[in-house]
């Protein structure tokens, strides 16, 4: 009966991957249909940069995306993962841009047209590395409708977006403050600044009031941004200026008089209460000008440099006018102090230079008309956000939001569809591109340099992608998305926008479900950076470990708002598990019949420990697509992992083996093998969401299985799927064997008996049901518990000489007489003990050495401490023997 399909000896997890990534992909299995009488389930994926490389939160990520996947197939669903890649404006030019300085030369030298060529062709070379790197995590998307941000679909879909902004009144140009980084020459937006605590200073500045007499100090932080300043603001409830009679300062350096205001942004607590007001240089400022029709004089150019409204500091760096300015302060007698001050300074997020708020002509969208229906989408359910608690951020951001500047001084990107007539100044908004004026008719029109924030295009994504803004079928299918998977880090860059976006264009939420994932960190939960080591690499994880190890730590780990901690370790871990259960099968496929198991015969007797191995398939499978259904990825991966390691391996296939074996007689036999086969085959299928290598390798030895594991149904789908039902009593029963086996090898374990030693057992328990069923099953017992007999009986007489232990409603005895020389191991545990108090205090006492602690390295340390505490863990377990033999009565 043995079947010949039998498995390796070990898993070589990288020849299985390549194989069968290369089979699903040949055999077109990732496919959706455009038009199927399925029920649809669609995920477009977060598009990874294509300056990208594979990063733990990638792996995370892509990794959930491809479990509900694969799950949502094996539940019948006609699935669409949409991949693709977005152009990464800034992130993408920077890349070129380095490259071309390596070669002596820059963008500027090859003009835009060539420089958006070199951009291509660094793409075409380069830009695909991602999408190889998600193939070796198993991704399953349906590659053969990638996407890219800058393809021709997707960018009539942007124009035509613009331009129906643009029409609606939604999309306007005007001056504003905004985030300007000299650096990268372009704005950014708020959320692309990121801000971090610095040591700077703050300087007391005293402006003269114009009769010379006295003045105000000011406390700022940017003292070089005073030579823009238009006003003076105070509170108009601060008591200190209550009685001030003087409406105006001078300007110190400049000599210009500027005005003292009354508003009520101005904070009583900060500095001396009054504010220099800078409209042109702090987006606050520029608030409070519009408010008192304040001048804005923008002193420090686009470049960094100081421009000529600063006057004599014209030319000179931002931090070189810092040091002359208050040079010439302090000689003019007014910086009366400078104090040392942290605060918060915004960076921008690609260069890390640091950004300078600007007044500046860009191009806007208008979102707060867009942003009530984002918000009202999820307020009444339309969109859950999962967890919940992610509800209040994104209704704190929303409820609150600025126009979006969404033009960027760069190159590589969507350019602005408008031009501007030199002729006469008549600005033309089109998705075509104009050959003549409108207005009057000249030829001399000039396009719009600036390009769209790279998370425009990004926002369109569930749609454009299924070819909006054509009709298609795709749309009608998939459209809204199931679910959208991903880090919380970009809620508001992108997922608000793409409700925005969606609703407008599409009039419905572009996803049902959002699931945020938390971070990946280390194992002591700090994030990982590669300025402190600790960055794990996916991809040589995966080469160590094998893919399906990565990908189940992944899952165990993906608990609702809490961060995963990753490290090696636990992959290693998990590689156990991929190897138990490769044995596993390898085991049940040498017990199985190369044609598979014969159909059910009335004679066949099914054993407890196969009703019980069915009703606990029939629980793990509901755990699962609860689990998964729920977005509890590691409850599900959890139930999973309990069924197989300590149900399945650990205790069915030992307690079926005589069964396997012939010992048990032809109908337990054949009932044991049809049931061996049918929980392997379920197994495999609840397994492969979380581990497609292995189980589509094990799936294609199981006699009668037919094509890929991804075609399979689910086990509590299957036309079969009545004949795998709880079973309470056999849970019961097999509970109580398992308790009473345990506790024998627990004794066994403790009086450190050798396992080859056969011992008697009695067992003893009031209750008839249970003495009927260990009597029934006594086999079970003897077999699995290493024993030569097994008494069961009503509570009497406590055997002498014995160990003691409690199961249930059962109380166990093991005679130990002639087993155990009870004073030489006492002398034994007594000598281990004395051994293990030593070595502790040896420990202990390098522990409380402050020279030791100061001066070792930290894993040193670590290692004593962890030394230390298994030290105390084999006391405890050493005494508690010591303290059981003593209390075992010999008489």
């Amino acid at each position: 009966m043995t079947n010949g399909n039998l498995l390796d000896k070990a898993y070589n997890p990288h020849d299985v991957e390549k194989r069968w990534y290369k089979f699903w992909e040949d055999e077109n299995l990732f496919a959706a249909k455009e038009e199927s009488g399925q029920r649809s389930y669609s995920i477009v994926i977060p598009p990874p940069n294509v300056t990208g490389v594979l990063h733990m939160g990638h792996a995370l990520n892509n990794v959930l995306q491809d479990i509900l996947c694969r799950y949502r197939r094996l539940r019948g669903d006609n699935v669409l993962w949409m991949p693709g890649t977005d152009h990464a404006g800034i992130a993408t030019q920077n890349v070129v841009e380095k490259k071309l300085s390596k070669e002596g030369t820059d963008r500027h030298r090859l003009g835009r047209e060539k420089f958006i060529e070199e951009v291509w062709t660094w793409r075409e070379k380069y830009g695909s590395a991602i999408i190889h790197q998600l193939k070796r995590l198993g991704a399953s998307c349906d590659w053969n409708r990638e996407r890219f941000t800058m393809d021709e679909g997707l960018s009539k879909a942007v124009r035509k977006v613009f331009v129906q902004l643009y029409n609606e009144g939604l999309i306007y140009q005007g001056s504003y403050i905004i985030n300007w980084c000299h650096r990268c020459h372009t704005a950014l937006a708020d959320l692309e600044v990121e801000h971090e605590e610095v040591e700077g200073n703050l300087y007391h500045i005293r402006y003269p009031f114009p009769s010379g007499e006295g003045g105000i100090t000011v406390a700022t932080t940017r003292p070089e941004t005073m030579l823009g300043d238009t006003a003076v603001a105070v509170n108009p409830e601060d008591e200190r200026y209550a009685a001030l009679k003087e409406i105006s300062v001078v300007l110190p350096l400049m000599n210009r008089l500027i005005p003292i205001i009354r508003d009520r942004y101005v904070d009583l607590s900060f500095g001396t209460g009054a504010l220099k007001v800078t409209p042109a240089h702090d987006p606050n400022d520029f608030e409070i000008g519009k408010r008192h029709n304040l001048p804005a004089v923008k002193v420090i150019g686009d470049d960094g440099k100081m421009t000529e409204e600063a006057g004599k500091f014209k030319g000179l760096d931002r931090s070189e006018c810092r040091k002359a300015l208050t040079e010439e302060l302090k000689n003019a007698g007014l910086l009366e102090k400078v104090i040392p001050h942290r605060h918060n300074v915004g960076h921008c997020y690609r260069c890390r230079t640091m950004v300078e708020p600007n007044l500046s002509k860009q191009w806007f969208v208008s979102v707060k008309p867009l942003a009530e229906k984002a918000a009202e989408a999820v307020r009444n359910g339309k969109t859950r956000i999962i967890p919940d608690m992610w509800n209040k951020t994104y209704f704190d951001w929303i409820d609150n939001i600025r126009d979006w500047c969404i033009s960027r001084q760069i190159w590589w990107g969507h350019q602005i569809p408008a031009w501007t007539c030199e002729a006469c100044g008549k600005l033309i908004v089109s998705m075509e591109t104009p050959e003549t004026c409108p207005g009057c008719g000249a030829k001399q029109l000039i396009q719009e340099s600036d390009v769209l924030d790279t998370w425009f295009s990004s926002a369109l994504w569930p749609f454009s992608t299924m070819g909006w803004p054509e009709d298609t079928a795709l749309l009608r299918t998939f459209y809204p998305t199931s679910v959208l998977v991903t880090g919380f880090d970009i809620l508001f860059f992108w997922v608000a926008r793409m409700m925005m976006m969606g609703i407008h264009f599409m009039g419905d939420v572009p996803f049902e479900d959002v699931y945020v994932h938390a971070l990946v960190r280390d194992e002591e939960g700090k994030k990982m950076s590669k300025s402190t080591g600790n960055v794990i690499d996916p991809l040589s994880v995966i080469e160590k470990y094998g893919t399906d190890a990565f990908r189940f730590t992944l899952a165990a780990f993906a608990a609702q708002g809490r961060d995963v901690r990753m490290s090696e370790k636990r992959v290693e871990g998990y590689r156990h598990f991929v190897n138990k259960l490769w044995n596993a099968a390898r085991f049940a496929l040498m017990n199985l019949p190369e044609a598979g198991p014969h159909p059910e015969k009335q004679t066949d007797i099914i054993s407890l420990p196969d009703r019980w191995i069915l009703s606990r398939l029939c629980k793990v499978t509901d755990a699962v697509a609860q689990g998964l259904d729920a977005y509890r990825f590691n409850d599900a991966a959890a139930a999973v992992y309990q069924f197989v390691w300590h149900e399945f391996c650990d205790w069915y296939l030992e307690a079926v083996k005589p069964a396997l074996y012939g010992k048990q007689g032809a109908q337990k036999q054949a009932a044991s093998v049809r049931v061996l086969e049918r929980v392997l085959r379920d197994t495999l299928i609840l397994l492969h969401p979380f581990m497609p290598f292995i189980t589509e390798e094990i799936w294609h030895k199981l006699p009668g299985t037919k094509g890929s594991v991804m075609k399979a149904v689910f086990p509590s789908d299957a036309p079969d799927a009545a004949t795998v039902l709880s079973d309470a009593d056999a849970e019961s029963e097999m509970g109580l064997l398992i308790s009473v086996i345990t506790g024998i090898r627990n004794i066994r374990g403790e009086m450190n008996i050798s396992p080859s030693l056969e011992l008697d057992a009695v067992v003893q328990s009031g209750d008839e049901a249970v003495r009927k069923t260990l009597s029934e099953h006594r086999d079970i017992v003897t077999n699995l518990a290493r024993i030569a007999s097994l008494s069961v009986q009503v509570p009497g007489e406590k055997p002498k000489a014995a160990a003691t232990a409690v199961a249930d409603a059962v109380t166990i005895f093991i005679p130990l007489e002639g087993i155990i020389d009870f004073d030489r191991e006492i002398e034994r545990l007594e000598k281990e003990i004395l051994k293990t108090a030593n070595e502790l205090t040896a420990s202990s006492k390098k522990l409380s050495n402050e020279d030791f602690l100061s001066k070792a390295p930290a894993d040193v340390v670590a290692k004593v401490r962890e030394k230390q505490e298994l030290f105390i863990e084999k006391r405890q377990k050493l005494q508690s023997n010591l303290d059981r033999i003593k209390g075992i009565e010999l008489k």
